[in-house]
């Protein structure tokens, strides 16, 4: 098995190399295909930079060339490269249609051309939007409520349709929030860790009751692996934690986790289209034989500690990126500014 992964410099697709090697050891070699954006970092692979069997090709999804010299002699494609932060593309960023649309398009045309044996797409479920009662199945109608999401929507049909139109081996993944080791603090868990830590506020949208289902990202990569063998072409498969949790009480348990007090909470005003609550059946997996074996409590615990041990991983990002910081200041600043230690009412 000779695999393409994109995107394999970031959080998921680091994540998912790493538990490759470690699962499958010699009887793989991965082809990494990242862009290095903001979000990725070559640092996250140190530990498998020297195998035989690893190669990093830098390169944007959305080049062919670059996309046909990392497809060469692979057998698999497992596509996590993505622009996939909300607030970013609430500000109008075009990298998000850029990548999550053409780059499928590019990256589908030539696994086409070449015949993989198989083409996952790593999509999510925010492509359903938000649901206030029961949970969304594969088969639920998709309902995008924010620029990320609609662009990842449109990436999870394109790939299906190359399956209708073509018959290519394509299976679509759509997994809840992920959280772990690696993951860039601008997301809900490593910010507020790393916030935490300093003693800086914690800015928590609208009244903090938004509920998330959480997934340790070992579990979701060990989830991918299973259907390298087992996932079906044509098919769509959720992948859930079975952690629902309000961000509130996440919040709460990082504080805790840290010995800090929930003075650092401070709810700021919400963001545009804010879901209020994904959740997803993966029933579809469970009875193909996967399952998540990580509850929140101790996928959290071990988050945690390792931010806390590799301080030298995220301290220049957040002190030393002129970009992070830009970021920081243009989402939060005005928020933080006029912000309460008492829930606001959501929008």
């Amino acid at each position: 098995m000779r695999v393409l992964v994109t995107g394999g410099c970031g959080f998921i697709g680091s994540n998912f190399i790493r538990h490759l090697f470690r699962t499958r050891g010699d009887s793989v070699s991965v082809v990494n295909l990242d862009k290095l954006t903001y979000a990725a970092n070559p640092a996250n692979l140190a530990d498998v930079d020297r195998r035989g069997n690893y190669r990093f090709l830098k390169g944007d999804i959305a080049d062919p060339a670059a996309v046909a010299a990392a497809m060469d002699g692979c057998t698999h494609v497992v596509n996590f490269a993505a622009e996939t932060h909300v607030d970013r593309s609430l500000l109008g960023d075009a990298s998000f249609i850029e990548t999550d649309v053409r780059g499928v398009f590019v990256l589908l045309e030539e696994a086409k051309r070449r015949g993989v044996v198989q083409f996952i797409q790593i999509s999510t479920d925010e492509v359903y939007g938000t649901i206030a009662e029961g949970s969304f199945t594969e088969a639920s109608a998709l309902n995008p409520r924010n620029p990320y999401a609609a662009s990842k929507a449109g990436g999870d049909r394109l790939a299906f349709s190359y399956w209708a139109s073509y018959g290519m081996p394509v299976v679509v993944t759509r997994a809840s929030n992920n959280y772990g080791p690696y993951q860039y603090p601008e997301k809900l868990i490593p910010l507020f860790v790393t916030n935490a830590i300093d003693d800086q506020p914690l800015p928590l949208y609208g009244d903090g009751r938004n509920v998330r289902d959480w997934l340790f990202v070992e579990d979701h990569a060990a989830a991918i692996d299973f259907l390298l063998e087992a996932g079906q072409p044509g098919e769509t498969y959720n992948v859930a934690g079975g952690n629902e949790a309000e961000n509130i009480l996440i919040t709460r348990q990082v504080l805790s986790a840290l010995g800090k007090p929930e003075s650092l909470i401070r709810f700021v005003d919400d963001r545009p289209g804010h879901d209020r609550r994904y959740s997803l059946d993966a029933s579809k997996l469970a009875r193909l034989g996967w399952s998540p074996r990580t509850p929140i409590e101790a996928g959290l615990r071990q988050t945690v500690d390792w931010y806390r041990a590799h301080e030298s991983w995220w301290r220049p990002i957040k002190e030393k990126d002129g970009a992070y910081r830009e970021f920081y200041r243009t989402q939060y600043e005005q928020r933080l500014a006029t912000s309460s230690t008492s829930a606001k009412e959501p929008g």
